[in-house]
């Protein structure tokens, strides 16, 4: 029998009491491109932290051989870690959608999304995995909450970071702190029930986008404080389209929202 049908199998056959306790079947999706350095680290890093989740690298086609590695990596752990070879490089956004429908697919109650880049700790997955576990549908790994923090960060990026986060959540209307992390996990409910086929976002617009979508579908979110490093290897991704994006969409968002309550209700 084939990996992926040992997978489903094994998720037909999941006991009740991974009802009970989510995490113990859990995803973790690192999307990659260009991350020939980090991706050994980050998988080594996971694997010792929590060895009893699963792995799935997304990789949108890296020049660099990081796709490669991500095979080897897997050829060596079956049974633990997959990979998926995209071939369009369209955004961090619908890397995760393409993951999200691989995982739910073959059955995994938590989604965690990490860079593979080191700056989400794997050591700290615990806190966003008993936040599921202790009842919230989406934990969010928070840079801005009591006991988070950032490390090496430029001054200029912290500002910028602090401020999008303010705006988003002022014109949004939503107590999140930071609701522009990327370190986060789903049960799987929440992604079966948002319509992930109308999400347009591409960039780190997307993590705004279902949190809002969460939100306004009544799911409860949480906020853990975590430890965001500066990478230390490798070219970070953020661009200033990125940034234009998440500013228009929140706008549209935030207006669309309050002209939503104020209409009568028939």
């Amino acid at each position: 029998m084939s990996t992926q049908g040992k997978a489903r199998k094994a998720a037909a056959a999941a006991p009740e009491k991974a009802a009970e306790c989510p995490s113990q079947r859990t995803l973790v999706i690192v999307p990659t491109y260009n991350e020939l350095e980090n991706l050994p680290l980050i998988v080594a890093r996971i694997r010792k932290s929590r060895p009893d989740v699963h792995i799935l690298v997304v990789d949108d086609g890296s020049p660099d051989g990081t796709g490669q590695l991500a095979d080897e990596l897997a050829a060596a752990e079956p049974d633990r870690i997959q990979v998926m070879h995209r071939t369009a490089k369209d955004g961090l956004g619908a890397a995760y959608l393409a993951a999200f429908a691989w995982g739910l697919d073959r059955g995994y109650n938590v989604l965690v999304e990490m860079d593979a880049d080191g700056s989400h700790a794997p050591e700290q997955l615990y806190r966003l995995l008993d936040a599921i576990d202790n009842g919230a549908d989406v934990a969010i790994g928070s840079r801005y909450v009591d006991g988070g923090t950032v490390r090496n960060w430029p001054h200029r990026r912290l500002v910028l970071s602090k401020t999008a986060n303010t705006y988003a959540r002022v014109l949004l209307g939503v107590d999140i702190h930071d609701i522009t992390a990327g370190y986060r996990a789903y049960r799987r409910e929440v992604l079966e029930k948002l319509d992930l086929n109308t999400v347009e976002s591409k960039g780190y617009c997307f993590q705004v986008d279902l949190t809002w979508r969460a939100i306004n579908n009544g799911f409860t979110v949480a906020e853990v404080p975590i430890t965001f490093s500066e990478r230390e290897l490798g070219v970070s991704k953020m661009s200033g389209s990125n940034i234009r994006e998440a500013m228009v969409k929140v706008a549209q968002w935030g207006i669309g929202g309050r002209l939503k309550s104020r209409r009568p209700s028939r």
